[in-house]
């Protein structure tokens, strides 16, 4: 009997221990989409138990992932057909394919749902506007460059685009998706994120640059590169050398409290992480080769990379900067969004 009671008790302590470390979203679902670049499928990670629950099929050379803010729509831009494809998470099946002006990277969702932002990475560049209730591509908006990422701010009110062959960044209103303004930066511009206000506007753009190892910040309010620096070198690591493609450094994050500041180098297959608003290094740790690209846990508390090199998902606890999870997927995954929807 002794034995029986004694595994009932740890079994509770282990199913405790799993529900405390889940990442929380208000009892909602959370799944971690990760794309597989060189592949023709997505892998979605549920991060309570850090497994591959689902597969998306039908996404040829896959490059961004977006969910919509409502968790009802995924969104994946695939390159080989110049197209968007929806996808149901009910399901994991695609709805439709959107086509667009050329060939897409990047794409984000509108804060209310309705729109998807698609960088066009074919020349001349342009954000195409996907309705995302009709399912159609309404517009082409015209900026400085062929597109490399597309983002929309925390309060919703713009769309930010850079470009890697112009080194321009392109703020797009979205109630009327014009361009409102532009930055050109010293280099291409990589990824990119922000953090807000106490009132929720926008305060810094955090910029990755091509052929830079290191960090630049944005003031969102004066169009104004106000600091930059470098992130620091692992002792003892080598830096990989080989297949950067421009980006030492690449991927960002910055967690729900506007706390901290989470960046990847490609150069030592790092994450790093930094306070926000003084900007010091709290840690750094190893993901493993070429980390392409992250993203959070709604509550802050982890971090998934896509380790391009090693054909893994990296989970990653931002509290004790521990690799928590390796996690395999498809061919070369870069690009990873997470998505919170109802509990089914």
């Amino acid at each position: 009997m002794r034995a029986y009671i004694s595994r009932g008790l740890l079994f509770v302590a282990v199913l405790a221990s799993l529900v405390s470390a889940a990442p929380s979203a208000q009892g909602r679902l959370v799944r971690i989409i990760q794309t597989n670049s060189a592949g023709d499928n997505s892998h979605v990670i549920d991060p309570v138990t850090n497994t591959v629950v689902a597969t998306i099929e039908g996404t040829e050379v896959p490059h961004g992932v977006a969910a919509a803010p409502d968790g009802k729509r995924v969104y994946i831009t695939i390159e080989s057909e110049k197209s968007v494809a929806v996808v149901d998470p009910a399901t994991w099946k695609i709805l439709k394919k959107i086509p667009l002006s050329g060939r897409p990277n990047n794409l984000f969702v509108s804060k209310d749902s309705k729109k998807v932002y698609v960088g066009i990475a074919q020349a001349p560049g342009a954000v195409d506007v996907i309705d995302a209730v009709a399912m159609t591509n309404v517009k082409s908006i015209k900026v400085d460059g062929a597109v490399h990422n597309v983002y929309v701010t925390p309060d919703g009110k713009y769309a930010v685009s850079g470009s890697v062959q112009t080194s321009v960044i392109s703020v797009i209103d979205t109630t009327t998706d014009t361009v409102a303004w532009s930055l050109k930066e010293t280099s291409g511009i990589r990824p990119m994120i922000f953090d807000t206000n106490p009132d929720g506007s926008t305060r810094n753009l955090y910029v990755q640059l091509s052929d830079y190892h290191g960090i630049a910040i944005v003031d969102f309010a004066t169009h104004k590169e106000t600091k930059r620096w470098e992130l620091p070198d692992v002792p003892g690591e080598p830096k990989e050398l080989e297949g950067l493609q421009g980006a030492p450094a690449h991927g960002l994050a910055v967690t729900p409290d506007q706390k901290m500041l989470v960046a990847l180098s490609k150069w030592y297959g790092t994450l790093y992480e930094y306070s926000i608003p003084d900007y010091k290094l709290i840690g750094h740790v190893q993901v493993g080769s070429h980390p392409e690209w992250v993203t959070l846990t709604p509550d802050g508390g982890r971090a998934y990379v896509g380790a391009a090199g090693e054909d893994q998902t990296v989970a990653v606890d931002l509290k004790t900067l521990k690799v928590i999870a390796r996690i395999p997927v498809g061919f070369v995954p870069k690009r990873i969004g997470t998505l919170v929807m109802a509990a089914r």
